[in-house]
């Protein structure tokens, strides 16, 4: 895909110029997350599969925890330690995203990426109590815990930020 918006004339801008050059991404992965979520709330009975896919359905679920369901039994004090903690990396992304160079295009979107899926899901805990899930493949019994459009956006810029780590740092520039 061409990159309209890093042209080799914006090599000379600013750090914090830079970094909204990537928020565009970070609000895609918001829009397009709470926008399925919104549909699989309307549409999706809750706890009930629907078949896709031999290997997928779409199966509505409520996670007050977080990833695997880890801290779900809790009281209800993971809603906000968990909401706070997404609002804290979040603004951590954000200021490193301000001191990246332009030509950091590899790390500046898997930030992008992270930062769009925790806002995404920071908005289900504060307005809900808990992330709407509904994303379920599965092989045979076995079922991998569901999830969202957050999630893979999370998980898809981790794994970019650990290539960008393993490799020196930079060099998908």
């Amino acid at each position: 895909m061409p990159n309209l918006l890093l042209s080799s004339s914006t090599s000379s801008s600013t750090p914090s110029r830079t970094a909204s050059r990537w928020l565009w991404l970070s609000l895609l992965v918001v829009t397009l997350d709470q926008l399925t979520k919104w549909g699989a709330s309307t549409y999706l009975p809750f706890h009930q599969a629907v078949s896709v896919m031999p290997f997928f359905n779409f199966t509505l679920l409520h996670n007050t925890g977080a990833a695997f369901n880890f801290l779900a039994n809790e009281n209800g004090w993971q809603r906000w330690f968990l909401a706070g903690l997404a609002l804290l990396v979040s603004g951590f992304i954000i200021v490193w995203l301000t001191q990246l160079k332009v030509t950091h295009r590899w790390l500046a979107s898997a930030l992008a990426l992270v930062l769009g899926g925790a806002i995404g899901n920071v908005i289900d805990r504060l307005l809900y109590g808990y992330v709407i899930d509904f994303l379920d493949v599965y092989y045979q019994e076995w079922h991998w815990p569901a999830f969202n459009i957050a999630d893979s956006a999370i998980s898809i810029g981790a794994i970019m930020l650990l290539i960008d780590a393993l490799r020196g740092g930079h060099r998908y520039e």
